[in-house]
This record gives C-alpha cells, structure tokens and sequence, in this order.
C-alpha cells in the first residue's frame, strides 16, 4: 500500500510497539502531528511546556520501564533544544529515538528559516542518525534506529526528516520489528576464573549495565557465591538492595567510605557494567592499586580505556554472570567481610535527626514511602546525598543524570516516569538551583493529572559549586548564593499544584504525609541550611580512599 511520510513515521511506531511519544510540535513536523491527531486512539502525545523537558521525559520513561523512549521536534530551535536530553541519554546509556522535522530538501544548505544541521550537531552524542532525504529510505531508517538504540549498549538515535519526505508516497510494507537477543557468552578466559578462585578479598564494582541488562539478581547471586562486597556507581544503584550484607554504598568522589576504603583493600576488582569513569577512580594510578582487575562489560571499547585490567569479557551482563555462576565455587571470605563489616561500622553516614537537613528528610521520605516508589534527582548536593542515603532496594528506582550531570533533568524525567507507572509514587529530589532550570513543566504534570511529590532541597544556593568554594576558594562565594526568596507555595498554588513547606524538624512527618496524600502535583519547600557539605568528598588529585569524611 502507498502511504506518505508522515504517515510511515506513525505506522513505523506502530510497529515498535510505542504508544506514548513526548514532543512539542512546529511547521516542520506538521504532517506528522495531523497523523498523530488521526491515531489518538491508541498512539498519546505527552505535550511538554519545552522541547528539553520532553527528551528527559523520554529519557525518564525509558530508565523506568526499559523501553525505548520516543521524542519528536521540529526544526531548528526545536531540535537544538533537544540536544541537552539527547546528551544526557548518550552519557548514561539510555535507549531513545529522537524524530526531528527539518526545511524541504530544496532549502536546505540555504541559511533558511528554521534551519540547523541537526546530524551534524548530535553526531557526538548518538549512537547513530540519519538524515532521511529520500521516502524510500524513511521506513528502514526509523526501524534500523529503535534496533540501534535498544540493542548492545543502549543510547539515543536521531532521525532527522525534512518536510517534504513527509508529504511524499511511496510504498509501505508492514515488517515485525527485530528485537535484540541476548547472546549466549560463549568463552570464558580461563585466566578469570582463576583470578576469582584465587581471590581472598574480591570486590565488585556495579554499574548501570547492571540495571540495563536486567542482571540485579544475577549479580546479587554471583556475589554470594564469590563472596565479594559490592560497591555501586551511580547509575548502579539499586542493583543490589540496600541493605544486603554485602553491599557497601556508592563510590567515587561524593562515595561512602567503606566503598572508597575498600576499593584500595581489595585484591581483586571486578568491574561489572561499569565504565571506570573520573568520578569513580579519583586519582589516577592509586585506584584499587593493590588488586588485580577484571572487567565485564557489552561494549569493548570500555576495556582497558580508563583502566588497565588483567582480564575480561564482553558481552551482555545478565549472560555473563549467568554463564559464570556455575563456573565458579562456593567462597568462604569470612575474613574479608568481617574486615568490610568493620569499616562499617567506623565509617558509617552519620547525621543529627533533630535538625533539618537533608539526610533527614530523606530518611523520613523512604520510611514514609515504599520500596516501590519511584525517586528521581537533579544534579548537586541533594543528589550526592539521595545516592548516599535513600535505601534503594530495587533496580530502576533511582533516576538520576550520571555522566553528563544535567541540572534541570529531575522534572521532565519524573513526567516520563510517572507516565508510564501511574501506580506508583514518583518523588522528585532537586536543589532550588536545579528546580528554576525546568520548572516550567510543573505545568505539563498538573495538566496529565500526574501526581508527582517535588521536595525542593532549598538552601539559597547552588549548593554543589557553593561547597568547592567554601573548601578550596576560601569561601569566595561567586554567583552561587541566592539573595532572592521565591514563594514556592504560591508558585505551586498558581499553577494548579498543591505546595507545602517545612522550616523544622518537627513539621517534617506531618507535611511528607500530606504530600504523599494528595492527589495533586506537589511542591514541598524545605528550608535547610546553607552551609551544610556533602561528606565524604574526594578533593581534586586526591586517590578516592584519601576522600574528606566531615
């Protein structure tokens, strides 16, 4: 049958299996979006106040439920204001297919209105894109892009379409979509396993090919078995529940102690979907120097770049530890793990319950909440503190921007998360310097009825680069304090959300409970203090075991 452009674009999604797209429409893509009116019965467009909200929504939707995400914009300023989201799904690895319009093939090259070489621009920031200037080329372009962007390591695909294509016929031809397989791992270098039986202090390193994969139980097995503590990045965390015995916290410059500590202790460090990234290792040359190191990860390119290890094996993590565990035997470290167990206990997060700060109302969230709870963050100090003392228990819970550190992530991802979970409590941790980037889509939520819990961590103050002048400028405090105060409740209050505050410790109970109770987006103002530092932090040059605790 003979369809046109636009009309291939939605059949394409059909096909897939996608039933929500995120976006913000535009001449450029006005076909695209007539067709979309026509398939509304079964194929939601979530309309987004801005065109970044609506990739990180994407993004959000994506981390959550493991599909790949879908975005569609228009041309020009429409699709640059993608590129951030785009960005930020590159650097964590999360599957997302970007539609973008352009100007006719006639004008482009011409300067003309609403133009940009948007292929050029995302080329470094994708696995892959194609600018589509022929119809024929439209329907395995958009099918080769989800099999890109959902296969191997995961990561975000751009297909940019000019807008005559959408208008243009050719013939059209249903196809099953191919879904990646896992592929069985079919060799094993003896030399791993003979490093993880000689093992008496092994530790593992989980990264966010854990969670992608699906491996969470896969790895907390392999870990019982080996015997081997268990530090997470932040893309990891919740792949192994947080209170596993075994588990040790988050590691890196803004780590746990006993992660960092145990790290330069351990005489073997298998790094499992992760990437060793400079936020991890800290100091070059002094990261788990004592150990011999083994890697496992899906994509070759990461083995031996940051680190150099003695052994590895490519392919999909679930395969991997599911091809090792009855390869490797039963360990008894008891010695290790009592040693792991002391630092636990000399290392411990500490913080004052009668004050509060942020931990507090943290801990207070989680206790009053569920494991199934949905929690994403900004990037600062809230988010260095959610990794350190939200007690994740389960994988795809904590949302966060891990490589590319997107403040203004936090809202549009909670949109594409509470989205596809509107079961679930989605509760979004953010600075009020994060909060301001993006809080426009506060109107996006209240519109969809999505019910989101928004605690702004609100201490006057672009907290994270306020506390590296505090500790290394001699408190030259340039443009990180705030002087102004914005009525968070009355912003809430006028954009049909219901907002709350909380000033002391004593009206922290009452005020989670009436968040979490109303049916409403909420907005809770939580006044803490503004000198407050997140420990431990590793300073600049400084091996990750060197890290200051208070």
């Amino acid at each position: 049958m003979k369809l046109n452009g636009a009309q291939i674009v939605i059949e394409c999604l059909r096909e897939q299996g996608v039933d929500t797209i995120f976006g913000y429409p535009g001449a450029a893509t006005i076909n695209i979006y007539d067709e979309l009116y026509r398939n509304e019965d079964w194929l939601t467009h979530v309309l987004t106040s801005h065109e970044q909200g609506a990739a990180h929504a994407a993004d959000g939707y994506a981390r959550a439920t493991g599909k790949v995400g879908v975005v569609l914009a228009t041309s020009g300023p429409g699709a640059t204001n993608l590129v951030t989201g785009i960005a930020t799904a590159y650097m964590d690895s999360v599957p997302m297919v970007a539609i973008t319009g352009n100007v006719t093939l006639a004008q482009l090259g011409k300067d003309s209105f609403q133009e940009v070489d948007i292929f050029g621009i995302t080329t470094p920031v994708v696995k892959h894109n194609y600018m589509v200037k022929d119809i024929r080329e439209l329907a395995p372009a958009l099918r080769e892009a989800f099999q890109i962007a959902r296969s191997g390591r995961p990561g975000p695909v751009l297909v940019d379409i000019p807008k005559d294509i959408t208008v243009e016929e050719t013939e059209y031809a249903p196809h099953r979509p191919v879904f990646d397989v896992k592929r069985p791992v079919e060799h094993i270098d003896p030399v791993v396993l003979e490093l993880i039986r000689e093992a008496k202090k092994p530790m593992i390193l989980a990264g966010g090919g854990v969670i992608r994969s699906g491996a969470s139980r896969s790895l907390q097995a392999f870990a019982e078995k080996v015997q081997a503590a268990v530090a997470c990045t932040l893309m990891g965390i919740g792949c192994m529940p947080y209170d596993h015995p075994l588990y040790t916290g988050n590691i890196g410059m803004h780590g746990s102690m006993i992660s960092n500590i145990s790290i330069n202790e351990c005489d073997l460090l298998i790094s499992v979907g992760a990437r060793f990234s400079d936020r991890v290792i800290g100091k070059e040359g002094s990261f788990a120097a004592n150990a011999r190191k083994l890697h496992f990860d899906i994509d070759p390119a990461e083995v031996n770049k940051n680190v150099l290890v003695d052994g590895h094996v490519v392919g999909d993590i679930d395969e991997i530890l599911k091809t090792l565990l009855p390869l490797v035997e039963q360990k008894d470290n008891s010695p290790w793990l009592a040693q792991i167990n002391e630092l636990r206990l000399e290392n411990s997060h500490t913080y004052d319950e009668d004050v509060l700060s942020v931990p507090t109302i943290l801990k207070r969230i989680a206790a009053l909440g569920s494991p199934e709870d949905i929690v994403v963050t900004d990037v600062g100090q809230h988010q260095m503190w959610t990794a350190q003392h939200y007690p994740f228990m389960k994988p795809n819970k904590f949302l966060t921007s891990g490589g590319l550190g997107t403040m203004g992530y936090g809202l549009g991802a909670a949109i594409g998360a509470q989205w596809a979970f509107r079961e679930n409590r989605v509760v979004m941790i953010t600075g009020d310097g994060s909060f301001r980037m993006n809080f426009n889509e506060i109107i996006t939520a209240v519109r969809n009825k999505l019910p989101i819990k928004i605690f702004v961590m609100n201490n006057y103050a672009l907290g994270m680069v306020r506390q590296w002048q505090n500790l290394f400028y001699d408190d030259r405090f340039s443009a990180t304090n705030f002087d102004d105060d914005i009525d968070y409740v009355g912003f809430a209050r006028s954009m049909g959300a219901d907002g709350f505050v909380i000033r002391n410790v004593g009206e922290l109970d009452d005020v989670v409970r009436q968040a979490f109770a109303s049916p409403k987006v909420c907005v809770v103002n939580c006044i803490v203090e503004q000198g407050s530092n997140v420990y431990p932090m590793v300073p600049p040059g400084k091996a990750i075991h060197e890290a200051i605790s208070k």
